[in-house]
């Protein structure tokens, strides 16, 4: 029996450390075993993700390091993120495969305006059954929002777990431009109008491997 392990964490910036974990298993298609736990980071949050995940200082001041808690974390067979490349970062102690739900479903739906996971939500009218209390961007809610997504991608796509593990590990096309003067636009659109432009973002930006990946594509220089 496989236990597919959603994993999430909220930290103190995008480079910093961790100041809450938590998790969902998905065993035979159900949602079970709740997990979840603030962590202290050693370094302040800063206020714009303080702004989006509500955790203070003051929450986690007493709180155990994350050295103290990952054990109970560890041992899942797969473990699943929105953006598993944010979190498997973060948890270098998780050694196990990853699976990432957003790559699943820029694969399953390329051509919609975001893959977010609450957007998802909402787009599909998925209705994740959250314990009273959580709300969106707290790490507990969010992980039931991604198992609650993929069940309802896999039930379309039934994907093997090795396809969605080669999904994951590949580069994903993404659709819309989210940056730059062709912001909004498509990339396919951006290429056939200016192509020198992404010549120029690949010569001059750091992109990442999606990023990359899409504009090579949409100028013709992958197959």
């Amino acid at each position: 029996m496989t236990t597919f392990r959603v994993i999430d964490t909220e930290t103190t910036s995008l480079e910093g450390g961790i100041v809450e974990i938590a998790s969902v298993d998905i065993v035979n298609g159900e949602i079970c075993n709740p997990l979840s736990d603030f962590v202290k980071p050693l370094e302040p949050i800063s206020f714009e993700p303080m702004a989006i995940h509500h955790i203070t200082e003051d929450m986690v001041a007493d709180a155990p390091l994350i050295d103290d808690v990952i054990d109970k974390y560890l041992g899942a067979d797969i473990y699943v993120a929105h953006n598993a490349a944010f979190d498997r970062e973060k948890l270098p102690q998780i050694t196990a495969p990853w699976v990432c739900t957003m790559k699943l479903a820029r694969k399953l739906w390329p051509e919609e305006k975001s893959h977010g996971n609450q957007y998802l939500r909402y787009r599909f009218g998925l209705d994740p059954d959250v314990p009273e209390g959580l709300y969106a961007h707290r790490a507990l809610y969010d992980c039931y929002v991604t198992a609650t997504t993929l069940l309802y991608m896999n039930s379309l796509a039934r994907w093997t777990v090795a396809e969605m593990r080669e999904i994951t590990k590949r580069p994903s096309l993404l659709h819309v431009m989210k940056f730059g003067k062709y912001r909004n636009e498509t990339f396919a659109d951006i290429a056939a109008k200016d192509p020198g432009y992404f010549r120029w973002c690949l010569s001059n930006m750091e992109l990442n491997e999606d990023q990359e990946y899409t504009m090579k594509y949409s100028m013709g220089a992958l197959v």
